[in-house]
Order: C-alpha cells, then sequence, then structure tokens
C-alpha cells in the first residue's frame, strides 16, 4: 500500500508559506501522495448537519486555501510526489475553467496530479455559488464529460444539458494521456458513477467487513460497464489519542496503521492521513506525520 499526507490548510493551517516546507518534508520521509480538500463556505446556521460526529460543523474548515492554490505550490515545492484532491466539489465550478486549472498542475507537476471530485453535503455551498442542489449529480457527470472532451485531441466540442462549448482548440493539456480522476461517496448511486466512470474511489476507513463489500460494489460496476476494476485511496482523519479504541478515526498511530495493513490485504492501493485536527502547528504536523511514516513502514 502506498502512503500518503494531507496538506496543511485549514484552520490554523491556512497559511501558504507552510504548505511547501510540509511538501517538502514529507516527500524527504517517504511518503507517496499529497493531497488537498475543498470547503467553499462556513455557515454559521448550516442548513445541513456536518457528517460525521456529533453533526456540529468543524471549527477547524472556518478558514481553509483554495485546494489549488495548495496544489500549485505543492507542485513547486516537491518532484516525485503524487499530487491529488480529495476531494474538490466538482459540481461548484465551471468545468472548463477547472479543465484548464487542472491541466495547468499537471503540466506544472510533470503529470502527476489526480483529479479526485466529490459531490459536497452543504446545501449552502451550493446557495453560495447559485448551482441548484437538486442538479448536483448530473452536473458532476457532464463536468467529467467536459473534462474528457477538453484533454482531448484538438478540435474539440461539448453540447451537454449545463454547458456548450464551441468547436475549438484547448491547450495545454495535461502531461498525461488519461489524467487520473477519482470520485468518492459510499451511497449506491456514487458507487454506481465511480465504477461506471472513474479511475479510482476516494473512500472512508470503514470496518474491513464493510469496506470488502464495497470494494466488491465497485469490482461489479466496473465489471458490468466493461472496464478495469477501480483503484482505491482512502482517507483517514485521526483525532488521535493515548490508548487504542478499534475506531481508526480515533486512535493511536499504531492502530491506525495496523487498521491500513488490514485494509491493504483486501485490495486498497492507497491510503492518507490528514493530521490537521490532531497537530496544532506545521511542527507538530511534520512530527506525527513522521511517526506514522515509520511505524507504518516497520
Amino acid at each position: 500500500m502506498r502512503l500518503g499526507l494531507a496538506l496543511p490548510q485549514f484552520g490554523p493551517f491556512a497559511d501558504p508559506s507552510a504548505v511547501a516546507s510540509v511538501a517538502a518534508e514529507a516527500e524527504s520521509m517517504g511518503f507517496d501522495s499529497l493531497w488537498a480538500a475543498e470547503r467553499v463556505h462556513a455557515p454559521l446556521e448550516p442548513m445541513d448537519p456536518y457528517p460525521g460526529g456529533n453533526g456540529t460543523f468543524p471549527e477547524l474548515f472556518r478558514a481553509g486555501l483554495d485546494p489549488l492554490l495548495t496544489l500549485t505550490v505543492a507542485a513547486t515545492a516537491t518532484s516525485r510526489v503524487r499530487l491529488g484532491t480529495s476531494t474538490l466539489n466538482a459540481p461548484l465550478h465551471s468545468p472548463i475553467h477547472l479543465a484548464r486549472a487542472l491541466a495547468g498542475i499537471d503540466r506544472l507537476s510533470g503529470g502527476r496530479l489526480v483529479a479526485g471530485f466529490g459531490l459536497s453535503w452543504s446545501r449552502d455551498e451550493y446557495l453560495a455559488v447559485s448551482v441548484p442542489w437538486e442538479q448536483r449529480g448530473a452536473r458532476l457527470d457532464e463536468t467529467i464529460d467536459v473534462l474528457e472532451a477538453l484533454w482531448s485531441p484538438d478540435p474539440v466540442e461539448h453540447r451537454g444539458r449545463f454547458w456548450t462549448i464551441s468547436r475549438g482548440t484547448f491547450g495545454p493539456k495535461p502531461v498525461q494521456d488519461r489524467l487520473p480522476i477519482y470520485l468518492g461517496g459510499a451511497s449506491p448511486a456514487a458507487l454506481r458513477r465511480a465504477g461506471r466512470r472513474a479511475d479510482g474511489w476516494l473512500g472512508l476507513p470503514l470496518p474491513p467487513e464493510a469496506l470488502q463489500q464495497v470494494l466488491a460494489a465497485l469490482r461489479g460496476h466496473a465489471r458490468k460497464a466493461g472496464r478495469e476494476p477501480v483503484r482505491t485511496a482512502l482517507r483517514i482523519n485521526p483525532q488521535l489519542q493515548d490508548g487504542p479504541s478499534g475506531d481508526p478515526a480515533t486512535s493511536t498511530v499504531e492502530d491506525v496503521c495496523r487498521y491500513l495493513r488490514q485494509v491493504a490485504e483486501l485490495g486498497v492501493e492507497e491510503a492518507f492521513v490528514d493530521l490537521q485536527g490532531s497537530a496544532r502547528s506545521a511542527e507538530e504536523l511534520l512530527d506525527l506525520a513522521g511517526r506514522f511514516r515509520r511505524t507504518f513502514a516497520s
């Protein structure tokens, strides 16, 4: 299994100067990938409860760096690690602008980008950018259509339900012949979409038995679509504590790594840890990252 690290972005880590140093140090530690997330809006009275814990919107997300800015800085500070979004909420963006920004980061990094998309759980975010909540799934599907069209050889063109792009040229293209697209979500519709359309699935640290069922469903959807099985990358946001809990989200470094070895046996190719909820500074985040890397490798 490859091990990655979430880049500093949110709360006390919303400082671009920390991104380059953490990215460079993480690469030197031997991490395989670096990831950026997205929060567009931090409502004081959310329309929807936060999906996790007690449903309260985390204070950590009340300030945050743009994920594409974060990955641009990380791309200039590194030379080997893969760079991904987990997740960038695609329906909140204009797809032609998204295509250009992602292609630019892929070229800047020498072909190391993974485009990871989700839908966002927040109706407030959709209202903030004037996108109908009810259209989110259809807009994600068409966003992928637009990206695939624009990243194909010229001339390019797209005519769909939401966007029309007249016949023309689009460049520069990504370095990668196919820039990998990963999709998040664990609902039946999300798993069908990932199996049918994605190169990878952005997963959550489910219990191994439940995760095995999800992976089997993904393989089934891909097989039905005549495609190769999608790859998997798990995001783990641990609230680290001194003693074991049996839950990788609230456990020790050793127990999280033990869980990762378990799910690697199920066929999970990659996982990454987000330590922003457990550290108070970039220095502490790097110390924890070093512990994870050493423990995982031992």
